[in-house]
């Protein structure tokens, strides 16, 4: 074998090794996950409130399903309707899902800036194993709570993509919609929530 030949070999050895060693210890998540939340801070990534606010004018908004039975960190169980008449971010997530990751962090900065009441936020995780998500939220020491189902997703909430986040205004209609992650810690997102109070 020619040197060249082993130089590829052993690169592509160590290239495997690494990737294989990441996903067998659940790391890739982490890691992809904080390459994620690089290409957040550019701002590439921001969910288009502006547009979508305007496009979506108050009288054309679809009313929100509330019919939906979650279970908190604690055990508790929590009906969606308990949120009526509050501004509520509802973002859809799981551990095991990078792009989730990536925006959690601003989302825990956006969380701590304006609760008080005014929004509530449901952070339903898919995990199958809703002991992950606790353990993850603990770990991470994010502030707001997570949720399991407790029964069936109202169909206006099915979506193809992780994390997929839903704003519900303060008269119970739905104001935006967002496939991907997005930076939700910027002035402009947080403008646009006291807006639906």
């Amino acid at each position: 074998m020619n040197k060249k030949v082993k130089k590829n070999l052993l690169e592509y050895g160590i290239t495997g090794t690494l990737i294989l060693t990441l996903f067998l210890t659940g790391l890739h998540t982490e890691v992809f996950g904080f390459v994620q939340r690089g290409i957040l801070k550019t701002g590439l990534m921001d969910p288009d409130v502006e547009t979508k606010a305007t496009s979506m004018e108050q009288s054309k908004r679809p009313k929100a399903d509330f019919n939906m039975s979650l279970i908190n960190s604690k055990g508790e169980r929590v009906e969606m309707e308990e949120f009526r008449g509050k501004v509520i971010f509802f973002n859809m997530w799981a551990t095991w899902c990078p792009p989730c990751v990536a925006e959690m962090p601003g989302i825990n900065n956006m969380y701590n800036d304006i609760k008080g009441g005014e929004v509530a936020f449901i952070m339903l995780s898919l995990d199958n194993d809703f002991q992950k998500a606790i353990d993850f939220n603990k770990r991470k020491g994010y502030d707001f709570e997570v949720y399991k189902l407790a029964g069936n997703l109202p169909p206006m909430y099915t979506s193809q993509a992780i994390p997929t986040t839903y704003v519900i205004d303060a008269d119970g209609n739905l104001a935006l919609t967002h496939q991907g992650m997005g930076d939700y810690d910027s002035e402009e997102f947080k403008e646009f929530l006291d807006d639906l109070n």
